[in-house]
């Protein structure tokens, strides 16, 4: 049974740094596309960004400030955040792309 556990949520100022991370079992991990999206309150769900192998895709609206990574042997992949903004501020969730498996979201507000 595939599972995606995600974690490192937190409240931060403006301008501050955190690190998500996603947690895998049950899945060859190696073969995933891990991707992380977001939910603000009263918004759809949008894509943040995925990572295959070494290929990254990242939203505009977060290029420069995230970055995703993985690391296959520990079956764990990353989504570091720094120059956070207010309008950062969602439920934050991985998912194995194009498949129906999600973690069970983690909390980011960025407030000052």
């Amino acid at each position: 049974q595939v599972q995606l556990v995600d974690s490192g949520g937190g409240s931060v100022q403006p301008g501050g740094s955190l690190r998500l991370s996603c947690s895998a079992s049950g899945v060859i991990f190696r073969e995933l596309i891990v991707a992380w999206w977001r939910q603000a309150p009263g918004k759809a769900r949008e894509f943040v960004a995925r990572i295959y192998n070494t290929n990254t895709v990242y939203a505009d609206s977060v290029k420069g400030r995230f970055t995703i990574s993985r690391d296959n042997t520990k079956n764990i992949a990353h989504l570091e955040m720094n120059n956070l903004r207010p309008e950062d501020t969602a439920v934050y969730y991985c998912n194995s792309w194009n498949t129906h498996y999600w973690g069970q979201g983690t909390q980011v507000t960025v407030s000052g």
